[in-house]
Order: C-alpha cells, then sequence, then structure tokens
C-alpha cells in the first residue's frame, strides 16, 4: 500500500528568471506524475512568506518519494534550495483512504 507523503519545496529567490524559464518544463513533469497516479496535488504558496510549494505524492516510502522527485527539471536545475518529505495521514477528505 503506498504512502501519501507531504513534500515542501523551498525556491532561491535569486533565480527567479531562470525558474520561469523552466517552469513550463516542471509543470509538465507534474502532469505526468498527475496522470500516473502519483501526485495528487500541488501548488506554490501564496503568502508572502519564504517561497516554496506544496506537492502531495503517493509513494512507497520517502526515499522513493525523493527519488521520484530527483528528476523534477526544478530540482534538477537546483532552484530548490530545500526540500522537505514527510509521510501524511490523510483521514478526512479526498485524499483520504477512509470512507466513513
Amino acid at each position: 500500500m503506498l504512502t501519501t507523503f507531504a513534500v515542501e519545496y523551498t525556491y532561491d529567490i535569486t533565480r527567479t528568471t531562470e525558474m520561469d524559464r523552466i517552469r513550463p518544463d516542471h509543470r509538465a513533469f507534474l502532469r505526468d506524475l498527475l496522470e500516473r497516479g502519483t501526485l495528487l496535488a500541488s501548488g506554490p504558496w501564496l503568502d508572502s512568506a519564504t517561497p516554496g510549494a506544496l506537492l502531495l505524492l503517493a509513494a512507497d516510502d520517502a526515499d522513493a518519494a525523493r527519488r521520484i522527485l530527483d528528476d523534477d527539471p526544478f530540482q534538477r536545475a537546483r532552484v530548490i534550495t530545500h526540500r522537505t518529505v514527510r509521510a501524511w495521514n490523510p483521514v478526512i477528505g479526498p485524499f483520504s483512504a477512509q470512507t466513513d
């Protein structure tokens, strides 16, 4: 059974021009993960705190989640300065395995 992981990206704010250039490839990569059922949701933070994003991912374990995201064009270009991967148990809502 796959585990859900909450992955937080922190972006290098000094490289926004490069991020803008790479973003179409980054989003194509994420859309592919979505189509395969690996990515459940993703999107950038909207507040003025540290720029970054949250991704919800289904994987066998944390190492597998990291390996999957190692191919993200943002990761390969090193515009992600920090990546946190945490197992998450959604008990209510659309990502929950619960039916009650």
